[in-house]
């Protein structure tokens, strides 16, 4: 998903002055090659430990690696720059807006239960599932907690992605991730692409099985997608094109204005 998305930044925000505020400082020096990321581990160590992450997750930040292929990633990124007709071309909006028609008439019970619960009716969520993971197809190849504190260490961003860090040390805390779990170049996890902030903040449990698994679960997923919506002010029943109220929590999801457009099409298409 997502660190493009308003939430994340909210949720990382929020991490950061939680952190700030248990007195454990900024000591963690940022830099912009492998060089210095062992020292940054270490005292990013220290910072942890300040915020209340257990032996399990500090355990699993001392074994993560630079992430070459993530730097190469975060500083490649061109798709955002195309026209919407480009995009939707490159994405391939028209298989997923095909795909996604018979994805709602199979899992109809699943996407009625989650309009129930969240108000948010299906062509958004398959529209977002589709464009993110193909629906669940690729979800990435990279180390989580290698890529999130490789972009933590990275001086571009680095108070946005210590946020996700803490987060995903959590997670790793609460078992929800662990040192091995693989994710997208920026530390997106699951069929929808979720940052660890954003699960923190709006994991939901969509197959009632008391665990939260965006990787191997698409209710877990899709519930955790409407729940996201809902929480930006989806309003039941109303439209969610552009200048329509509902295109506000779109907004929210990612702040790409193609992209957006991009869902909101699609959506359109798969609702009918």
């Amino acid at each position: 998903m997502q660190f493009r998305s308003k939430s994340v930044v909210m949720a990382a925000a929020f991490a950061v002055a939680t952190l700030a505020a248990s007195g454990a400082g900024w000591a963690a020096q940022c830099g912009n090659n492998a060089g210095g990321f062992e020292t940054w581990k270490q005292q990013m160590t220290a910072e942890a430990r300040a915020k209340g992450i257990g032996q399990r997750g500090i355990k699993a930040l001392q074994q993560t690696r630079y992430a070459t292929a993530t730097i190469r990633a975060d500083r490649g990124q061109k798709s955002f720059k195309y026209s919407l007709k480009k995009f939707m071309q490159v994405r391939g909006a028209s298989t997923i807006a095909s795909q996604g028609k018979r994805l709602k008439k199979q899992h109809a019970k699943l996407f009625a239960n989650l309009e129930r619960r969240y108000g948010v009716p299906p062509g958004p969520l398959i529209a977002i599932w589709g464009m993110e993971t193909g629906f669940g197809r690729f979800m990435g190849n990279s180390n989580l907690l290698s890529a999130t504190a490789t972009l933590a260490y990275d001086c571009r961003r680095s108070e946005f992605f210590t946020g996700h860090l803490i987060a995903a040390l959590t997670l790793v805390d609460r078992g929800v991730v662990s040192s091995s779990s693989v994710g997208a170049k920026h530390g997106e996890l699951g069929q929808t692409q979720f940052l660890p902030g954003s699960i923190l903040r709006y994991g939901a449990d969509g197959d009632g099985n008391g665990r939260l698994d965006l990787v191997r679960s698409r209710a877990d997923a899709l519930a955790s997608t409407a729940n996201f919506l809902r929480a930006h002010g989806w309003r039941p029943g109303a439209g969610y094109q552009q200048g329509q109220a509902n295109y506000r929590a779109i907004k929210g999801w990612n702040a790409a204005s193609v992209y957006q457009q991009a869902i909101a099409i699609i959506a359109a298409q798969i609702d009918g």
